[in-house]
């Protein structure tokens, strides 16, 4: 059985499909291109497809990950190819590789954001963010089936800045950029919670709804500040793997041959 680990994006309108449209139109998107799946055991069997830690309906992403099984071995640049094809455009798939590793779940631990916010001017959002990394504690509260549920939004934040300032609305507008980069915690913060801790410290409220887009989704790399790319493990040990393999061909070729 081969595993193959997918990342895709939700761009556009496509940003308010929820997980459970995105699971559908994938697993048709299987059957379009012939995937050879392979499917669990039991009386109601399933293709083999794990999900990691989508990205909450509403917000864009560039980042999101998957893992399929296959009964039959695939090229993955092909498979990533038909599986493109046959999803609409907005669920894009971007990148393919053999899984050689363990724990692509694991691996996630952390994503990078960015959140537009028109109609905000850049001084008024950064006062807002150096009073939100200046307190210790920042409590939000959010809507859980039990009820509302209070958690501190400021521990999970490792970076919260803002770029620098853009006019690039529909009629010119000034548009503050923030850059977030969360650390996945439980209860998870997402986006939504630390605007919601920006308007607590420092009234920070735009005038419409920011647009949120997730740039990176990976381990976070303590020494450059940045996201790293979970794939990268399995793709280094697939060439590792090719390097080993040609290793003994290439030590058995007879002296002094040459091309003809």
């Amino acid at each position: 059985m081969q595993r193959i680990r997918l990342r895709y994006t939700k761009r556009g309108r496509l940003r308010f499909t929820s997980h459970r449209d995105f699971q559908r139109a994938f697993e048709r998107a299987l059957r379009r291109a012939d995937v050879p799946m392979a499917y669990s055991a039991g009386f109601t069997p399933h293709p083999k497809v794990s999900y990691a830690n989508a990205a909450p309906t509403g917000t864009g992403s560039e980042a999101e990950y998957l893992e399929i099984a296959l009964a039959a071995p695939r090229d993955p640049d092909t498979l990533r190819e038909l599986l493109d094809e046959s999803l609409p455009t907005g669920l894009d798939i971007v990148d393919a590789v053999e899984a050689r590793t363990s724990g692509l779940a694991d691996r996630l631990t952390a994503s990078e954001w960015e959140l537009r916010l028109d109609g905000v001017e850049h001084e008024q959002a950064e006062r807002a963010v150096t009073a939100f990394l200046a307190a210790e504690v920042v409590e939000v509260e959010r809507r859980a089936k039990n009820g509302l549920r209070t958690f501190d939004a400021r521990e999970a934040v490792v970076d919260l800045r803002t770029l620098p300032p853009q006019a690039d609305g529909p009629r010119g507008e000034r548009c503050a950029i923030l850059r977030l980069v969360v650390r996945h915690v439980t209860p998870a913060v997402r986006p939504d919670d630390v605007l919601s801790g920006l308007r607590a410290v420092a009234d920070l409220a735009p005038p419409v709804p920011a647009a949120v887009t997730r740039l990176a989704q990976g381990l976070f790399d303590e020494e450059s500040g940045t996201v790293t790319d979970p794939l990268a493990p399995d793709r280094e040990a697939v060439t590792a793997g090719l390097s080993t393999a040609a290793g003994p061909a290439a030590a058995k070729a007879p002296e002094g041959a040459g091309s003809a």
